[in-house]
């Protein structure tokens, strides 16, 4: 992932990925799919045009006229849903404007496993793409034809179609296209290792920690998923841990939030309250 952000670049990474939660959760099964396709687009059009991204970044340049330039330049290739991130987006304040599109590929690919989620593949998805890239980078020749500059994108993605059609879920083939599509001055080795460290940041939004001091019943189980699933506009794994330190209660941890209702965690509160 993008790692070496400077500070205020990740912090607006992380309201960007705020306003992802909001997006998907509003959205159909396709129009995730149609929103990763339009990131990528726009990915794309950034990585052409330095003059682009420091218009986007320009600290000294008002939301309202970004979002007008976002307008003229996006509003007739892309959908609402792209636009208002990338109008989000282009609010925040960055460390350098090759952060922009930086992160805008981290969602494009954070999308893709939402998608991918949707549909019940996201497994599938980790799964198919680390094998592909264990046998691309054991393979001299088809590393060495992917990351080369002389095969033009559509000649990789058939050659990756080839090798992978019907065998592997449409979230896979899918991500597999954009990352041969997708270098931006990266090796293929690199690219594979970011977009899986993207898909492990978003599967770290949809996995709900439950500590609790008992066993949940499987019905229990199933009621805290669904809730936390309308909550979050996604399907939600929950991962439970018997702690007994908790004394009773259940403390759950999922995106960004921590829902404490503890024993430990009240007495905490009451001792705070009677200390004050």
């Amino acid at each position: 992932m993008t790692s070496d952000l400077g500070g205020a670049s990740r912090q607006s990474r992380a309201s960007a990925r705020t306003e992802l939660d909001r997006v998907i959760g509003a959205a159909s099964a396709g129009d995730v799919v149609k929103l990763a396709a339009d990131l990528f687009a726009i990915v794309f059009t950034l990585d052409s045009s330095a003059p682009l991204r420091r218009a986007l970044t320009d600290a000294s340049r008002t939301s309202s006229d970004k979002a007008a330039l976002v307008k003229d330049l996006f509003g007739s290739k892309a959908g609402a849903p792209a636009l208002s991130l990338l109008t989000n987006l282009a609010g925040q304040k960055w460390s350098n404007p090759s952060d922009f599109a930086d992160v805008v590929e981290q969602l494009a690919v954070e999308t893709e496993a939402s998608a991918a989620n949707l549909a019940g593949e996201l497994d599938r998805l980790e799964d198919e793409l680390f094998s592909f890239s264990r046998i691309a980078m054991s393979d001299g020749e088809l590393r060495q034809n992917l990351n080369s500059q002389k095969y033009p994108v559509s000649a990789k993605q058939s050659l990756i179609d080839s090798l992978t059609r019907g065998k592997v879920c449409g979230a896979t083939s899918r991500v597999l296209a954009h990352i041969v599509a997708g270098l931006r001055g990266r090796n293929i080795e690199a690219t594979f290792a970011f977009y899986a460290s993207a898909i492990a940041a978003r599967r770290e939004r949809v996995i709900a920690h439950v500590r609790t001091a008992v066993a949940l019943s499987d019905s229990q189980r199933e009621k805290l998923a669904t809730t936390l699933a309308a909550k979050i506009g996604q399907p939600v794994r929950v991962n439970i841990e018997i702690d007994r330190t908790v004394l009773g209660g259940v403390s759950i941890r999922f995106a960004d939030e921590l829902i404490d209702a503890t024993i430990v965690s009240r007495l905490a509160d009451a001792g705070r309250a009677l200390a004050g």
